[in-house]
């Protein structure tokens, strides 16, 4: 495994995140498909002996439950200092006026709970959730430097949002001396490419480090186009992002089944290595639901794809509508 700092700061990650949306009681949250706990551990074990010290979740995961699962494993199985934990808030929590959001009044509640469901006393690098429209970003942002002065938090991170909102985040932060956002979580892989536009630029113009979400567009990238599980048929949200461009998506994932045969590698290490060799990525975030998903990860970090074969990879996209925001 190889790893790299994260944005401009000195956290080593690994060069693959394992994604804990994956982990989590499956009769609670909104997604049927997740792991139990007895099964969830044998995939994070896996991850650390592979050499993966990353491991990204949310509060809002499976009610609760993958924070849950992700504390007691890696309490169980590596020294607290060995790894890097990443939650998220924002999402909803709770059917009261202040159960979701970056209010001062909802961060300070939920990093609490997060911190008891991991086990933890504090939190490597703590994220907002998308952008909260109904909070100034003065008062999120306030409110997540006092976490940092306190220690709760050791960093903090961002995820999808236009590059105007994510630049105003920055400067804010610059001009109040506060705690900056060190790292962005974005939609990034072969069926979206969006972010290359002006969140990639911007990013790699400020320091910040590249971990995206979705970097196999939710399993679309690892099989032929028509394959089905059942994840992609209960998947509400995966059937949004992908159900416009439906055409040319489907002639990347035929684009890069040649390349894949070409390379000698799975669909998934042929992806994700694109994504490792672009500018400013430093850990896509991979979920896992099958032992062969986090050795294809870990592989697709030595794989060097050449200059003909990215090509072959990209001449096939077309723009898509702005999405995972």
């Amino acid at each position: 495994m190889e790893y790299a700092n994260l944005g401009r700061t000195g956290l080593k990650v690994s060069r693959i995140c394992v994604g804990c949306m994956s982990f989590g009681a499956p009769d609670r949250g909104n997604h049927s498909w997740t792991l139990p706990e007895h099964e969830s551990r044998e995939f994070i074990k896996q991850a650390l002996d592979l050499g993966i010290n990353f491991f990204d979740t949310a509060n809002v995961y499976s009610d609760g439950t993958s924070e849950e699962i992700v504390g007691t494993a890696l309490n169980d199985f590596v020294a607290r200092e060995d790894v890097i934990i990443a939650t998220k808030v924002n999402a909803r929590m709770r059917e009261t006026p202040n159960g979701v959001g970056l209010s001062r009044k909802a961060i300070m509640h939920e990093v609490d709970q997060s911190l008891f469901r991991l086990n933890t006393d504090y939190i490597d690098l703590y994220q907002i959730h998308r952008w909260d429209a109904a909070t100034p970003i003065e008062e999120t942002l306030d409110a997540l430097n006092d976490l940092v002065k306190s220690g709760k938090v050791r960093y903090i991170g961002a995820s999808s949002m236009y590059a105007w909102q994510f630049a105003k985040a920055l400067k804010v932060s610059e001009v109040n001396g506060w705690a900056r956002f060190i790292s962005m979580q974005n939609y990034l892989n072969l069926l979206y490419r969006e972010e290359e536009r002006e969140m990639l630029p911007l990013c790699q113009d400020e320091g910040v480090g590249v971990i995206p979400w979705s970097p196999l567009a939710r399993g679309r990238l690892t099989r032929d186009w028509d394959d089905q599980t059942e994840r992609s048929q209960t998947d509400e949200f995966g059937k949004k992002l992908y159900a416009v461009q439906v055409d040319a998506d489907r002639k990347v994932v035929e684009r890069l089944g040649e390349v894949s045969k070409r390379a000698g590698a799975p669909r998934a290490q042929v992806a994700l290595a694109w994504l490792l060799q672009k500018p400013g990525i430093v850990s896509p975030i991979v979920g896992a639901t099958k032992e062969h998903h986090l050795e294809d990860a870990a592989k697709a970090v030595e794989l060097k794809l050449s200059a003909e074969d990215v090509a072959a990879l990209e001449d096939a996209y077309v723009p898509h509508a702005v999405s995972g925001i």
